[in-house]
Formats: structure tokens, C-alpha cells, sequence
């Protein structure tokens, strides 16, 4: 998976964000245990995952300020 831009993840659905996060966090185990085990072929994988996990809670984030903002 490349990395997804802002303009992407804004795109999608509350429930398409949680199931990314998700997917994307067992990726991250799963690139940590290689890491562990010398198997990793490309490190900035991690770095990458990390940082589009945080793109997504950021945007969850401005959504539920938003949300809490109209309310």
C-alpha cells in the first residue's frame, strides 16, 4: 500500500477509516516482527505506515471536532 494522501483518507467513510487503521496497525506488528527477526527488506515501511495511521486519527480527529462543533 502507498502512502495516502490527506485528500484520500478525507474521502472516505468513518467505518473505511477505522477498518484502514486497523489493517494498517497489524501491518506495522507484522514489519516490527520481521524488523526483529532480520527478514525486513525495506525499513521506511514502518515510518511510512506510522505516519498514514496518524494522517487517518488526525482526520478522524478534525471530524469529531467538527461534529462536536455543530452540536
Amino acid at each position: 500500500m502507498n502512502k495516502m494522501k490527506v485528500n484520500e483518507i478525507r474521502n472516505l467513510s468513518t467505518a473505511e477509516m477505522n477498518e484502514k487503521v486497523a489493517g494498517l496497525k497489524e501491518e506495522l506488528f507484522n514489519l516490527r516482527f520481521q524488523l526483529a527477526t532480520g527478514q525486513l527488506e525495506n525499513p521506511m515501511r514502518i515510518h511510512e505506515v506510522k505516519k498514514t495511521i496518524a494522517r487517518i486519527k488526525t482526520v478522524q480527529r478534525e471530524e469529531e471536532l467538527k461534529a462536536a462543533k455543530k452540536a
